[in-house]
């Protein structure tokens, strides 16, 4: 009976490995998740740092064929690391896009917080606006006439820029419901 071939061994588990990553290895990972010591480049997907043991896969074979010891010895270690590395990293997919789906969720809901206390403010300013004018129409004195219409004019910009604001928070709300 035949034992195998360690680098046979390697290149299926390689190949396993590649087979699985393949469906999300161009998709964008939010933050580096290896230690450098692990993988020397950083990527941003899956797919680079797949290559990466690719890569040190075929240093590995030209190591053992100009039998170089310390150097296959470093580089199997470093292969098996990254493929453990990897295939935590795959049995983690599932719970980090469960975990971006509830960040979007909570800042839905964020948004429409800010939704609601903005329209707030603008029920607020409008009544105080009223106010002001009803105070203006009452009072006949012409200095506090001034002060008055200063006040609503100052209002009115407030108001103004609360519009802006409710918009820019509505237009983000509905770009956020059309990416579900």
């Amino acid at each position: 009976m035949n034992k195998p071939d360690p680098l046979s061994l390697f290149k299926k588990q390689i190949d396993n490995l590649a087979e699985t990553v393949a469906p999300i290895a161009n998709k964008k990972i939010a933050a580096p998740c290896f230690d450098t010591a692990l993988f020397h480049r950083r990527s941003d997907s899956l797919g680079g740092y797949m290559q990466q043991i690719r890569d040190n896969f075929t240093q590995l074979i030209a190591c053992v064929e100009a039998q170089r010891g310390q150097q296959v010895k470093f580089l199997a270690t470093q292969i098996l690391q990254q493929i453990e590395a990897l295939t935590r990293e795959l049995s983690t997919q599932t719970l980090r896009k469960q975990e971006n789906q509830l960040t979007q969720r909570k800042k839905s809901v964020d948004l429409y917080q800010k939704l609601a206390q903005h329209q707030d403010y603008e029920r607020r300013l409008h009544a105080m606006i009223q106010d002001r004018e009803l105070s203006l129409i009452q009072t006949q004195n012409f200095i506090n006439q001034q002060a008055l219409q200063k006040e609503i004019a100052a209002l009115e910009n407030r108001l103004a820029r609360c519009k802006n604001s409710l918009f820019s928070i509505e237009k983000s709300i509905e770009k956020q419901e059309d990416k579900f």
